[in-house]
């Protein structure tokens, strides 16, 4: 039997089990790292010990306005100092955190609002407007308001409600966090935004949360103090637990509100930014952004990109520029990027379209997946011959624990004992994963499979190409054909006939777009194109 079969007195206790949670990365950071900057915005610079007493204030703040454990607080904010503290601040009292998209329409605020029932909103003031009408078409008891005012940006307050700051000076920066008991407590709830019927609240557990975010430190090859700049909005995988984790590297949060090149670009020149996530518009953003806007720096900025696999002209023009693309991917039911394109050094000769169709693989598990594979409608293990088309699925502790009231939906998605994507994706012979296109994006032309972003990809490829989308248009002889929505750099202007020819020369005929449409493409707030649109204006052609 051995000694192991013998195990009395070697039992859990206070002294050896400690549930995870990033809380505790920020309680040590205000000691360790106390003098170091936490958190940058423009004039707002904030030291560690001031970070953790603004988060302490704004947890005790919350508890005397009635918000117990287990509660929710919503915020509807844009990246700014207010949106990290509430990363630490709402689940230090032990409420839930619901950050909400701030581009959503009033009616589905309201449907979120009471489908939480969350008990107070911080509220940026631009945003007001919205959550007032949201107010009025709630069902249930409306939340609190607390005004979130943003000077730096010239967004005032309007004086309607309490502010973020006199919220604060009501706390106290001695109070005791409520820390989790059990590390599968919820810390956030999520609303993915459904393409169709009501987006469902995704929860998380600070357990799913503390392991994520390690797992981009080791992914991203993170040393101690990155400079962070919040692209990714916080509002979306509660910003990929890249808040969450800053502390435990002593890092400093820059964050920015609007997302523009000569933004991005001034931080990584003055601020000295070392990391950054981003849909590949960002990155196509910063490749076309006028001379004007421009900085020269002297380091390589780390960039995870996620969303869409970021076309082979954009890396090509983007990695000598100083940025080292990393891509990744995942969804808010996983807390953000999950797998990573991981380089290997028999891959450093590869240039060009080489390089890029390799960094555009969708890549491997992070650290805290048990597994992350490609499986076929029975649940069996494609070939991994890079050809065959199955639909990625997840196993491991960075999976969400289910949707909020949905039992049916989350016994859906995890059945088999997965967490199932519905994204469909080849692997390769060395297990790395390439998406083809999401289930719903697969154009099928005369039994034939599409994939959208093949074709994206290669549009992209040509010089008056900005951005692209492909969909699919109904078809009386095909069934569907594909449908380029395209837009233009300024000062270019490529026809129809001239993007189907170059498309001609370089994909299968079937392939190729059987018409373009040149307009502005619809977009949501972290930059991913609305297909769902598209195929609206696709079917009305």
């Amino acid at each position: 039997m051995g000694w192991m079969a013998d195990e009395t007195g070697l039992d859990k206790n206070a002294a050896n089990h400690v549930a995870l949670t990033p809380l505790s990365w920020l309680k040590r950071a205000a000691v360790v790292y106390r003098d170091l900057p936490a958190v940058v915005y423009g004039t707002h610079r904030k030291t560690y010990g001031e970070y953790y007493a603004r988060v302490s204030r704004l947890a005790s703040a919350l508890v005397q306005r009635g918000v117990k454990p287990g509660d929710v607080v919503a915020t509807i904010l844009p990246n700014i100092p207010a949106q990290a503290e509430a990363h630490f601040g709402v689940p230090a009292c032990g409420a839930v955190l619901n950050t909400i998209n701030t581009r959503l329409e009033p009616d589905t605020i309201a449907y979120i609002l009471d489908h939480g029932e969350a008990k107070v909103v911080l509220c940026d003031p631009q945003f007001l407007p919205a959550l007032a009408t949201a107010l009025d078409l709630m069902q249930g008891p409306a939340p609190e308001i607390i005004e979130v005012a943003d000077d730096q940006a010239g967004v005032h307050a309007h004086g309607h409600y309490m502010e973020y700051e006199a919220l604060l000076a009501s706390g106290d920066p001695d109070y005791d966090w409520i820390m989790p008991q059990d590390e599968w407590e919820s810390i956030a709830l999520n609303y993915t935004s459904g393409t169709t019927g009501r987006p469902k609240g995704v929860v998380y557990h600070h357990r799913g949360a503390y392991l994520n975010a390690m797992n981009q430190v080791i992914s991203w090859r993170m040393t101690l103090h990155p400079r962070y700049l919040t692209i990714v909005p916080l509002f979306h995988c509660n910003g990929w637990c890249h808040t969450w984790l800053m502390p435990a590297m002593g890092g400093t949060v820059i964050c920015c509100r609007d997302i523009t090149a000569k933004a991005i670009f001034d931080a990584i020149a003055d601020e000295g930014v070392t990391h950054f996530g981003g849909a590949p518009i960002v990155l196509n953003t910063l490749v076309h952004a006028p001379e004007a806007d421009r900085r020269s720096f002297d380091h390589t900025v780390e960039v995870f990109t996620a969303g869409a696999p970021p076309a082979p002209a954009t890396l090509a023009a983007i990695e000598p520029m100083g940025f080292n693309i990393t891509q990744v991917y995942g969804l808010t039911e996983v807390y953000g990027p999950a797998t990573e394109c991981t380089w290997k050094d028999e891959w450093d000769h590869l240039e060009g379209d080489a390089r890029a169709a390799i960094k555009a693989r969708q890549g491997v598990a992070m650290p805290a997946y048990e597994h992350v594979t490609v499986v076929d409608e029975q649940m069996q293990q494609i070939p991994m011959d890079g050809a065959t088309q199955g639909e990625i699925v997840f196993r491991g502790n960075g999976v969400m624990k289910g949707y909020l009231k949905n039992p049916e939906a989350t016994a859906e998605a995890f059945k088999g004992g997965y967490f199932h994507t519905g994204d469909i994706a080849i692997q390769h012979p060395d297990s790395y994963v390439q998406i083809s296109d999401r289930a719903k994006d697969i154009i099928i032309s005369g039994g034939e499979n599409i994939s959208s972003v093949e074709v994206e990809g290669v549009l992209m490829a040509h010089p008056d190409v900005l951005l692209c989308a492909v969909v699919a248009k109904p078809d009386e002889k095909w069934g569907e054909v594909p449908c380029a929505f395209v837009e233009l750099k300024d000062g270019h202007d490529a026809s129809e006939a001239d993007l189907i020819a170059f498309a001609r020369e370089r994909l299968a005929g079937f392939k190729s777009p059987k018409k373009v449409v040149f307009q502005e493409l619809p977009k949501t707030s972290t930059g991913k194109i609305q297909k769902f649109e598209l195929r609206t204006q696709a079917k009305s052609l």
